[in-house]
């Protein structure tokens, strides 16, 4: 189970790093930086939840618990790619890395992290999987 959810997970990443793309190519230079950020952000939580919907009787988390420690274990993957990876990896500055968790500025990025918590817990109730 583990296994098959950190597949997915790695799916999701990269759908990510694909919507961060068309979010800086696109989205931001026609709606500007906070309009574009947030658009970005819906797309990714809409597709966290569209993947995990899809995914959720592939990875087959039983009882409820399961799926809230897949949940879990997704936050935290994704917390470490995007402080690890962001900054090593694709050199952003650590204080743009953390500017995106200002929701007093227009930064909803949090979104992604509550969807990526709930999604599994979520798809696998609405898919009868948990009891």
């Amino acid at each position: 189970m583990i296994g098959r959810a950190t597949i997915v997970w790695a799916g999701i990443a990269v759908i990510a790093v694909l919507n961060g793309g068309f979010r800086e190519l696109v989205l931001i230079p026609r709606a500007g930086e906070t309009a574009g950020r947030a658009m970005s952000t819906l797309m990714l939580s809409v597709a966290v939840l569209a993947v995990t919907f899809v995914t959720v009787g592939w990875i087959t988390p039983d009882p409820a618990r399961d799926a809230w420690g897949i949940g879990a274990l997704w936050l935290a993957m994704t917390l470490a790619f995007e402080f690890l990876a962001g900054h090593y990896l694709f050199r952003v500055p650590w204080r743009e890395i953390t500017a995106d968790y200002n929701v007093l500025r227009g930064r909803i990025w949090v979104l992604v992290l509550i969807i990526t918590l709930v999604a599994p817990a979520a798809a696998a109730a609405l898919r009868g999987r948990t009891p």
